[in-house]
């Protein structure tokens, strides 16, 4: 999982399956296809945590699945970042750059709609703890996450 690491990665914000804020009161943004399909092929599926910026606004911590979300039995693979921080409108079709630096644990299935949502917020105590940590901190710093005037997105 790790000599990817740490992976930088940007795309335009799409919809997802709509199941993050409304099942799981975690909401997440979604990259297009082509985003996913250009990770490393041997990326290791699971649960990630990092660094998360949309358009040119604060960086804030984030926690990502890659993956086929067993629980869901999805067919295609996904990557979805949980920005760490409340949003108050939706960000669809502004651009998300991410730095995924460290692995939490593998993907696996739940029993239970609840046990998936305690994991997940277990999942973001850990992101929070390791991206305080100054080797963490200094990559929030990263150049990557100030786009140059024009990319910014479609309305601004």
């Amino acid at each position: 999982a790790m000599r990817h690491l740490p992976y930088f990665c940007r795309g335009e914000v799409v919809k997802g399956f709509g199941r993050g804020s409304k099942e799981l009161g975690i909401p997440t943004a979604n990259f297009s296809e082509e985003v996913v399909e250009s990770f490393p092929s041997d990326i290791s599926t699971g649960i990630y945590y990092g660094w998360a910026c949309v358009g040119n606004g604060d960086v804030h911590k984030m926690v990502l699945s890659v993956g086929w979300n067993p629980f869901y039995k999805n067919i295609k693979k996904s990557v979805e970042t949980h920005i760490i921080h409340t949003f108050k409108e939706d960000f669809y079709g502004e651009i998300l750059s991410i730095v995924i630096i460290g692995y939490i644990r593998p993907e696996k299935n739940f029993d239970s709609l609840e046990a998936l949502i305690s994991a997940i917020q277990e999942d973001i105590e850990e992101a929070k703890r390791q991206l305080d940590l100054p080797e963490h901190l200094k990559l929030k710093e990263d150049n990557f996450f100030h786009l140059p005037e024009g990319k910014i997105g479609n309305n601004h």
